[in-house]
């Protein structure tokens, strides 16, 4: 096979530009001479994120959608005719052979110029509650995935979110000594992680680092990651009490799973996905924004028996101890957790999108061939 050219669209957020590079990763795994362009604009964390991958970017004008109905939403027809031209002239300059989107405004324009070029469109939904750029595509396609069953969108099929191998290929246990040396936690005993995800949680942070005299009791070491803006502060204890580690950020974040044998955390697809993935159970605490989305990305898990869930209105200290702890000292409870959180894992997500992809755009250069070259919708 030719060097395949596909171009992937998922700017802006990490939970959209972390599936997209690590579809492409697989991409290239599966055949390295693929070529493989990523949409996206100067807005939200593109620019960054990207180029650290090695892959280029292609910037396109950002069409946000606005929520209500002002100026601004006015502006927005030919706002995204000019993105949509944009994105068509990046199509054509790299010869593109299929676009995958991951959402966002970023993929909406890739979507459009797609559609005109006839050229094959696929679509990854990580969340459990669509938003406005999948839905649109999903009647454009019938190229669609899903992160989980039952996701709303039309021709749907459930296959996991595309992660890194360094997650779907963790041996927490072999990992575990080293990952634990690398924070300054004990090589023995529990380990309680806290993370509220790339910008941290308020709530979270305040609840479990009030709950630190309970968790030292308990004999739990704590490896606590704030966030970049965030600081806690952690009541004193006694020399020979269990570790509590805080730490704003976390680069690579394989090495915190395998220290760990429990999280607190935030329900974020992404998260949700790579906690399945290494088989740890969590305390799910959904941000309490977007109509209860990261709430709907945890149900699955939860509802096999791999994790609980909690209000962010209700996460205290006195939770912690009523609901955690108990957990953490049930090594049966706790290992039954993490089975059943691996069970509701799919850890070959990348695997299976990509290897739907390459056999795409070979049946399209089949088709064309016969048809001479007549590009058809798909």
């Amino acid at each position: 096979m030719t060097a395949p050219r596909v171009v992937v669209a998922g700017g802006h957020s990490a939970g959209h530009i972390e599936p997209a590079m690590n579809l492409a990763d697989a991409l290239r795994r599966l055949e390295p001479t693929a070529e493989v362009t990523a949409l996206g604009t100067v807005r939200g964390l593109d620019t960054t994120l990207i180029p650290a991958r090695g892959y280029p970017l292609e910037l396109i004008p950002p069409v946000p959608l606005p929520r209500t109905l002002n100026r601004e939403l006015l502006r927005t027809p030919g706002r995204l005719r000019e993105s949509v031209r944009a994105t068509g002239a990046v199509l054509d300059r790299v010869r593109a052979e299929a676009v995958v989107g991951f959402g966002g405004y970023v993929a909406v324009s890739a979507y459009l110029a797609a559609r005109r070029r006839g050229l094959p469109i696929v679509v990854h939904e990580a969340n459990a509650r669509p938003g406005v750029a999948n839905r649109l595509a999903a009647r454009l396609t019938r190229h669609v995935f899903t992160a989980a069953p039952g996701v709303r969108l039309a021709h749907a099929t459930a296959i996991g979110i595309p992660l890194r191998p360094a997650i779907t290929g963790l041996d927490r246990a072999a990992l575990r000594a080293a990952a634990r040396q690398r924070f300054g936690l004990r090589p023995d005993g529990l380990v309680l992680l806290v993370t509220g995800g790339s910008q941290g949680a308020g709530a979270i942070n305040a609840a479990v680092s009030g709950a630190a005299p309970a968790l030292r009791a308990a004999g739990v070491q704590v490896l606590h990651v704030t966030g970049p803006q965030h600081e806690v502060e952690v009541p004193a204890g006694d020399p020979a009490d269990p570790p509590y580690v805080v730490v704003r950020y976390v680069d690579e974040m394989q090495y915190a799973y395998a220290a760990a044998d429990f999280v607190i955390c935030r329900s974020g697809a992404m998260t949700c996905a790579e906690l399945a993935a290494v088989g740890l159970p969590a305390a799910y605490v959904p941000l309490p924004l977007r109509g209860g989305e990261q709430r709907l990305n945890a149900v699955p898990v939860v509802a096999a028996g791999g994790a609980l869930l909690v209000d962010n209105a209700d996460i205290t200290p006195a939770w912690i101890e009523s609901n955690v702890i108990p957990v953490l000292a049930d090594p049966e409870r706790l290992a039954a957790m993490s089975a059943n959180a691996s069970a509701a894992g799919a850890p070959d997500a990348d695997v299976v999108l990509a290897r739907h992809i390459l056999t795409t755009i070979s049946s399209t250069r089949q088709s064309r061939g016969r048809s001479g070259g007549v590009s058809q919708p798909m």
